[in-house]
């Protein structure tokens, strides 16, 4: 499967209809969702009314959009109108279905793309494996063995095999780059409010983004513009005029400033994810290091308040029914039910502090690159993994350098970088707020010199 900007140049051209390239992604999901599970939900009989859409208007000389005919697939938190949100959990499969899409998935139809269906993650989004409980486990299109990443791990398994060209998720700690990284493509969390979150279940309302997953630069661009744009519906989604992204992603790079993170970005991490570093700075000629302050203190900010909120989200059905949660989710919200209120205070008069230290650095310095993942993709059901000679835990260790990023809301995009007979990592190129063409037009330059490439799975 080609990236999403070619399946639509083909789709309007007339060299494949919209009908044949749903049909295509179908087939193709029925036979390889059972060795990843990726999907939830199959949307077969929507989708196929959606794409003749296309077609008859391409027929009628009209224009359905800059991705007519696309397959695109969602989290399953985003809400698919007439299916129910799952989030992950078996508690939300009692609720009734969606009345409407979320704005994301509407602007994406909107703009010609047609939705597959929704795709497995951790419950509730919180988690960095995508292994369900009641859902079961998605597998790594690079080795059926090892994780996807999470809390989005269905939906970078389904873009890495070659499912869909493209696929959106939610990222709170992590949760978007993460998996990108583990699977070798693209993924993108731009500045927090950038995007709507209207119709996503939240999981941390002051951490929460949305974001996709794609395998080319220009895919992550025009998707990103798509989805751009205030909305009512969302209260923290920024009122800033669109600013498109794709006409600039070529422009010349020469003037940007690029240093790379130190300290506490350079430990804690096998040397596969600091060498995946060393060689996006050499290609940028990048020799100047930052040094992000407390980043340590800030992600264990971002635990105190993840933990409290979605706690507090949850807590009711804590009380009430704690046997129908996935017991790894249930284990950390009944200790995040037991922060102090101080603690969550605290946490988030250090943001403010933190945030302001990290703008002085942005003051000088355009761009900032650190590793995605501290190793590459852990086996499934790995518990520990060894790291400057110390043995810690998988869980919580995946995000060590997603969380104090997210913390402040940064726009970040995952690179990937592969090495041939190795599985792929992730670098992350990150930004002051509001700054995404930024980040873009450094990765368009990177995979233009073949650095990063985010290049499907024909076999698994």
């Amino acid at each position: 499967m080609n990236d999403a900007v070619n399946i639509s140049q083909n789709v309007l051209s007339g060299k494949f209809s919209a009908v044949e390239i749903t049909q295509t992604t179908l087939n193709k999901i029925a036979a390889k969702n059972q060795q990843l599970n990726c999907f939830t939900e199959i949307t077969t009989e929507t989708a196929l009314k959606d794409a003749a859409k296309i077609d008859q208007e391409i027929a009628q000389g009209k224009n359905p959009g800059i991705l007519a005919g696309v397959p695109f697939a969602v989290k399953n938190l985003f809400d698919i109108a007439g299916l129910t949100t799952l989030a992950g959990a078996k508690i939300n499969a009692e609720n009734l279905p969606a009345i409407q899409d979320a704005t994301a998935v509407a602007r994406l139809k909107k703009a010609g793309a047609v939705l597959v269906g929704a795709l497995n993650m951790d419950e509730y989004a919180y988690g960095f494996v995508t292994e369900n409980a009641h859902y079961g486990t998605t597998c790594n299109p690079h080795d059926l063995q090892r994780i996807a990443g999470g809390s989005s791990g269905g939906s970078a398994a389904a873009v890495a095999g070659g499912l869909v060209p493209f696929s959106l998720g939610s990222d709170t700690n992590g949760s978007i780059r993460v998996p990108a990284a583990l699977c070798g493509i693209f993924g993108f969390k731009p500045t927090y409010g950038r995007l709507s979150r209207a119709g996503v279940k939240l999981f941390s309302s002051s951490l929460d983004h949305i974001g996709h997953f794609a395998t080319s630069v220009r895919d992550i661009a025009t998707i990103f513009d798509v989805l751009q744009g205030e909305d009512e519906q969302d209260p923290v989604c920024t009122k800033r005029p669109i600013d498109l992204c794709l006409p600039q992603i070529n422009n010349d790079i020469s003037g940007i400033k690029i240093a790379i993170a130190d300290d506490y970005f350079t430990q804690k991490a096998e040397p596969a994810a600091l060498a995946a570093v060393a060689k996006v700075a050499h290609a940028l000629n990048v020799t100047e290091y930052v040094t992000i302050p407390e980043a340590e203190i800030a992600r264990a900010a971002a635990f105190v308040i993840t933990a409290c909120e979605g706690a507090n989200l949850h807590l009711e059905n804590l009380k009430s029914r704690p046997q129908d949660f996935d017991p790894a989710t249930r284990d950390r919200f009944l200790a995040g039910a037991l922060i102090p209120h101080s603690w969550y205070i605290q946490a988030q008069r250090f943001r403010r502090w933190y945030r302001d230290q990290v703008r002085e650095i942005f003051a000088n310095v355009n761009i900032i690159i650190a590793p995605t993942t501290p190793i590459s993709a852990p086996l499934i059901g790995q518990k520990t993994m060894m790291l400057d000679g110390e043995e810690i835990l998988v869980r919580p260790h995946l995000g060590l350098f997603t969380q104090p990023l997210s913390f402040i809301g940064l726009p970040v995009l995952s690179v990937p970088i592969k090495e041939k007979n190795s599985l792929p990592l992730g670098v992350q190129l990150i930004a002051a707020p509001y700054n995404e063409a930024l980040i873009l037009r450094v990765a368009a330059f990177l995979e233009a010199q073949g650095i990063v490439s985010g290049g499907l799975l024909h076999e698994f």
